[in-house]
């Protein structure tokens, strides 16, 4: 097995509407580490602790300082699981990987496909990170799920792409398929609806919930690579349900990491 990293990426400059998730990183971590629940996933597999390298946090103050961070650690031959962030953090760190994993598969879980050419006026937005992705040829398939918002803009780039989106409004879990590739995890917290995951800075109702999350990640066969949890918006939270929803799903996402 291959040893597991955790970063945090303090970044939100390419946030459009609010600002927020660069605060997320360390309350994702408390929580993760809260007394009030066990480390264990609910295959019940423990997280041991000291298999996990904690990189910590890092303040970013050029945008793509997170792709020289990211690839800084995947030469200790890792998996990464990154807190975010806002969702333009997936970009730099993809470009990381894409040099030890030409052939990478993407699945994308949120409210918005992230595929927009530039938006207001910033190609590296975090409305960006998957045309930026895809354009570049970093992933030989990006898988959608949970998506409700999208405009004719956005459909033109998905077609563009290959992208297969499965929108909320006609959601089928059991027709997303198998991945044949190393598969990247890029879980936005706002695909979830905002009943569970009321912490985010873009409200978006109809969502996911977050038992649809947690079986979709458990009932995935296919070797996770590496992973990212963004868009929590502390700012935005309710007595922190957002940032323990985060640390449940960093259960899971790890035990399958770990497997």
């Amino acid at each position: 097995m291959k040893p597991l990293s955790i970063q945090g990426i303090k970044w939100d400059e390419k946030s459009s509407f609010q600002r927020g998730p660069r605060l997320a990183p360390p309350l994702i971590r408390e929580a993760f580490f809260c007394p009030s629940a066990n480390l264990s996933a609910e295959n019940g597999q423990p997280i041991e602790v000291s298999l996990l390298d904690d990189k910590g946090d890092f303040e970013i103050e050029d945008y793509f300082e997170i792709e020289r961070v990211t690839r800084s650690h995947l030469e200790d031959d890792t998996k990464i699981l990154t807190l975010g962030g806002d969702h333009s953090i997936t970009f730099p760190i993809i470009k990381a990987y894409h040099e030890r994993y030409p052939k990478l598969e993407i699945l994308q879980i949120d409210a918005h496909s992230d595929l927009y050419d530039e938006f207001e006026g910033d190609r590296y937005s975090h409305a960006c990170p998957f045309a930026r992705i895809m354009e570049n040829g970093l992933a030989v398939r990006l898988v959608q799920v949970g998506i409700r918002t999208l405009n004719p803009h956005q459909n033109l780039q998905a077609e563009r792409f290959g992208v297969e989106i499965h929108q909320m409004k006609d959601l089928n879990l059991g027709a997303i398929g198998t991945f044949e590739n190393p598969l990247y995890i890029s879980l936005d917290l706002d695909g979830i609806d905002p009943a569970f995951a009321p912490g985010v800075s873009h409200h978006e109702p109809g969502g996911l919930t977050s038992r649809q999350v947690i079986e979709l990640i458990q009932n995935i066969d296919a070797e996770i690579v590496g992973a990212d949890i963004v868009e929590y918006n502390p700012e935005r939270d309710f007595k922190g349900m957002t940032a323990y929803l985060a640390a449940k799903l960093m259960k899971e996402l790890l035990s399958k990491m770990m497997t």
